[in-house]
């Protein structure tokens, strides 16, 4: 059966800043997920980020039994199409400290060319697997951007250098058929982010995927099933706890 990540941000943002990460650590292990995702953006304080603090913050995912994962909001290239070593550097030096499998940033403005050599120059000797997530926006979320990146790594001779997080739901925001996507960049996916999306153009939000949804039954099966697969839509906030043991057995037994 996969492994099943439970994302920070599924227990609500605003709790989150407003108690911390371990808030609820306890309670994503009792729901028997195997991971927890850590969400930068959600650092009520600058100080949150330190090695120190996240150092701790790693121990306490270790101590529930849970591996870890460390999101953050950066871009692995800058609007121009450029490496962005520094956002890169940072984001392993973080990880690091959490203690993470995986360490997921953004794609960005990737335009062709994937600086393959510096990646691997920045990734040596790091124990966190990079990844990078389809987002919401046109830039850093379109199809061709990411059969572009991977294509680009094997011409430059980094195949598998860097992995994807394929968010299910993140598609639909910039109109990419998310089945389409599947068939064409499976063969990348070591995370899966799964939600369901309601909701109109702008209004769209994530939500649990209802029984027979269309397009989670359709994209799932497409993707590889040995990796592990994050809970990224928010829990009944009246029942967290039952909601969250809930959906994790779903998931993992789909």
């Amino acid at each position: 059966m996969p492994e099943v990540v439970i994302v920070a941000s599924a227990f609500g943002a605003d709790a989150i800043r407003k108690d911390g990460h371990h808030a609820w650590l306890k309670t994503a292990a009792q729901a028997g997920a195997a991971g927890f995702e850590v969400r930068r953006e959600l650092f009520a304080l600058e100080a949150e980020a330190s090695a120190e603090a996240l150092s701790a913050l790693g121990k306490a995912i270790a101590a529930k039994g849970l591996w870890s994962v460390y999101s953050t909001p950066a871009e692995l290239y800058t609007h121009d199409g450029a490496l962005d070593e520094a956002a890169l550097r940072q984001a392993l030096i973080e990880a690091t400290a959490l203690g993470a499998r995986f360490v997921k940033l953004q794609l960005g403005g990737f335009a062709g060319r994937a600086h393959g050599d510096a990646i691997a120059t920045c990734t040596k000797g790091v124990a966190a697997r990079l990844v990078v997530e389809n987002g919401q926006l046109e830039r850093g979320g379109s199809l061709a951007q990411f059969d572009g990146l991977f294509n680009a790594l094997a011409k430059e001779g980094h195949h598998k250098r860097v992995g994807m997080t394929f968010d299910i739901g993140n598609w639909q925001w910039p109109g990419v058929d998310p089945v389409e996507a599947a068939h064409k960049l499976a063969d990348h996916v070591e995370y899966i982010h799964c939600k369901a999306v309601a909701g109109e153009g702008a209004r769209r939000f994530a939500v649990a995927p209802a029984a027979g949804d269309p397009v989670f039954a359709a994209v799932l099966p497409l993707l590889p099933r040995n990796v592990p697969r994050g809970i990224e839509f928010p829990f009944d906030a009246v029942r967290i706890a039952e909601d969250a043991s809930h959906h994790v057995a779903q998931l993992a037994s789909m």
